[in-house]
């Protein structure tokens, strides 16, 4: 999105700087200028200086200084764009947008207004909840057991939602308004059309966007009831893969500890906050994405991933990996800490103090090294084998990196463990990555220096009706076609030619060599899982381990689905990373009362089919067949969403809206071909 420069300077000559400041820092009249505690590094005597004549900041300690949209940038995590947009409406300025169609303003501004709605309906909720909670001294009590003060449970919001099953009908008089639904608060029957609260008998911890507006929630059961947590579904404002839990309210705290600290739980952030570490969060019982590590250095370059010593923290801390990777360039610092298994980071800070924790942090695993070690798990580096093994668990990996110095050096590090030259190591990745392209398309689409060019690659990669690929996947739910059934069509195109008698079959000895057998009776419809979806929903639900097997890619897509399916697949990880791998029997005790309970048994019986009764169980199925079709399907549902994404990109490109987003489409493009390639292979054999 382009926007005039003229309209830029309209706006700052609108904004007072003073007042967007004072609204995140503390300011007090000195002299000309209002003086403050800076929010980008830690001091005790201010030197953070605000003018109001020249509408300019400045600190005298580390030297930060900007505008308005500069401050909003460094201190909110904002792009230009959204600065621009979050000063713009506190002014009442409209930010010029002549290249989008009158659709398209209208499309964004209905959204716009839809999440302004959803926004409002859930700060009541949070509101009532808060009340509650002020009226219910078992809540309290289990707070304060906790080692919770009244002063932090104020600062994140927390609250209280009843065990009635329509605590919110006292709230909204309109109880069958859509936007309690689409928001997350209430859950419908399909069935009967019945609706009840979705969070009973709760501590509620309102999650918040980066402009503390409330997008979702997370409940914590009192006692010992399932889930444990649970969380606000997929909304048109709440992305669980994007969001991260304390953000907002850890923004200041981010800047004066130089680092942020990812932890697992919700409890884990509030806890810490009250015991001296603010610049906590925690990821929304998902696993670290690329999206959550991309947002947090919007913020600093420094972060520290804290997991439990467990299998579960282990597994956890693999997928941070992979999602933090691409974003580890020469001047971040990425590490990862585990604790003793017994301890979680609020315990161990109660137990042994806040500088021992401190110190936990300051000895943490550095992402190099890490690297080496998921690398190098099941590798016996004794023996031939297992060096070869290293070098192809670690080509993944290290390909993810940025080009610079931490890249070349972990070469050199792994050519050393794997016994090779680093140009043997190079050269022999080299051969396997183009190995690996081999069924790819020879021609790469030239690099585009209008949007017009964009669309011409895009038109060719993906041209109407077909791809470099095609996609392998049955049609579910449809009776088996009879490929005795099709009909011959000559490459002329003449559909008038003249075929053998139906009646003939191959070998018969008559009037002719071909006689078509009788088509099979139809027996009615197959009843195998009727989307992509439902088939993964199964195969995870009948063999959990496979979630291990999973890349951050594959669990941001799978926890981004529209309900049913992204609810389950989130619960499912989180009783992963809570409990490992359960069997299904575990499963359908844990999840009762869930809203997907009831799709996934209907799921889990269609895998039956065709069983022999009383002989379910005598042939259960091979676990690298099963880890071999889910890749496959998997690979097909990104390449979906990557057509999806790549198309939104494009049109974004075209638009002008966004200045990135033929980089972008770009290397959403070489991903999708990374995977129909691979798609090939395996179709192919």
């Amino acid at each position: 999105m382009a926007i005039p420069q003229s309209f830029i300077q309209e706006l700052l000559s609108r904004v007072d700087v003073v007042e967007v400041v004072g609204k995140y820092v503390q300011l007090k009249k000195g002299g000309a200028n209002f003086m403050g505690l800076c929010p980008f590094h830690g001091e005790k005597s201010p030197s953070f200086s605000v003018s109001p004549t020249k509408q300019f900041f400045h600190c005298f300690g580390c030297g930060k200084n900007g505008n308005a949209i500069g401050f909003l940038m460094e201190h909110a995590g904002m792009t230009f764009i959204e600065a621009v947009k979050d000063l713009a409406q506190q002014t009442g300025m409209v930010v010029p947008e002549e290249q989008q169609s009158p659709e398209d303003r209208a499309k964004a501004a209905a959204q716009k207004a839809k999440q302004d709605s959803l926004s409002d309906v859930l700060e009541k909720a949070g509101q009532a909840y808060r009340e509650q909670l002020k009226i219910t001294p078992r809540a309290v009590e289990y707070l304060k057991g906790r080692g919770l003060s009244g002063q932090i449970a104020k600062r994140f919001g927390l609250g209280y939602a009843p065990e009635g099953w329509r605590s919110l009908a006292s709230i909204f008089p309109k109880y069958d308004d859509p936007l309690l639904a689409e928001s997350g608060l209430v859950i419908v029957n399909e069935e009967d059309d019945k609706r009840y609260d979705r969070f009973r008998d709760r501590i509620m911890f309102p999650i918040r966007n980066i402009k503390g507006e409330c997008i979702g929630f997370g409940g914590r059961v009192i006692g010992s009831g399932t889930p444990k947590y649970l969380n606000s579904p997929e909304t048109p404002v709440f992305h669980k893969g994007r969001e991260l839990y304390g953000l907002y309210e850890a923004r200041e705290a981010l800047h004066s500890a130089g680092y942020v600290l990812v932890t697992e739980g919700y409890m884990d952030v509030v806890a810490l906050a009250q015991l001296g570490f603010a610049n906590a969060v925690a990821t929304l019982g998902t696993a670290c994405t690329p999206d959550h590590v991309q947002k947090l250095f919007r913020f600093t370059d420094a972060v520290v991933f804290s997991f439990d010593g467990d299998g579960a923290g282990r597994r956890a801390a693999r997928k941070a990996l992979d999602g933090a990777l691409p974003y580890a360039t020469d001047v971040r610092s990425i590490k990862f800490l585990f604790l003793p298994a017994e301890h979680d980071p609020d315990s161990y800070v109660r137990e042994f103090g806040q500088d021992a924790f401190a110190e936990q942090i300051k000895q943490a695993m550095p992402l190099s090294r890490f690297l080496i070690e998921a690398a190098s798990a099941d590798c016996d580096l004794q023996t031939a084998e297992g060096r070869a093994r290293l070098s192809s668990q670690a080509r993944p990996l290290w390909q993810l990196l940025p080009d610079g110095a931490l890249k070349q050096q972990l070469l050199s590090e792994l050519a050393q463990l794997i016994q090779l030259e680093i140009a043997g190591l190079e050269k022999l990745w080299g051969q396997q990555a183009a190995t690996d392209q081999r069924f790819a398309p020879a021609a790469r689409p030239a690099a585009a220096s209008a949007p017009q060019s964009a669309n011409a690659a895009f038109s060719q990669a993906t041209s109407a009706g077909h791809d470099e690929y095609p996609h392998f996947e049955p049609h579910y739910g449809e009776p088996p076609a009879w490929s005795g059934a099709n009909t011959f069509v000559p490459s002329n195109g003449n559909s008038n030619w003249k075929s053998k008698n139906p009646n003939w079959t191959p070998g018969f000895k008559g009037n002719s060599r071909f006689k078509r057998d009788p088509a099979p009776p139809y027996t009615g419809p197959r009843t195998i899982p009727a989307s992509r979806a439902d088939h993964a929903a199964r195969l995870l639900l009948s063999n959990m381990a496979l979630w291990e097997t999973l890349a951050g890619e594959d669990h941001a897509m799978l926890c981004a689905l529209p309900e049913p399916h992204g609810t389950l697949f989130a619960w499912l990880e989180s009783q992963f990373h809570e409990h490992g791998a359960l069997g299904w029997s575990a499963l359908q005790s844990e999840m009762q009362g869930q809203a997907f309970a009831d799709d996934a048994k209907r799921w889990m019986a269609q895998d039956n089919l065709g069983t022999v009764a009383g002989q379910e169980d005598a042939t259960p199925p091979e676990p690298q067949e099963a880890r071999q079709e889910l890749r496959r399907l998997l690979n097909m549902m990104l390449i979906d969403r990557l057509k999806q994404l790549e198309t939104e990109a494009l049109t974004q490109a075209s638009s002008g809206q966004d200045p990135e987003a033929q980089q972008r489409w770009r290397s959403l493009h070489e991903r999708r071909k990374e995977l129909m390639a691979a798609a090939a292979i395996s179709n192919a054999q």
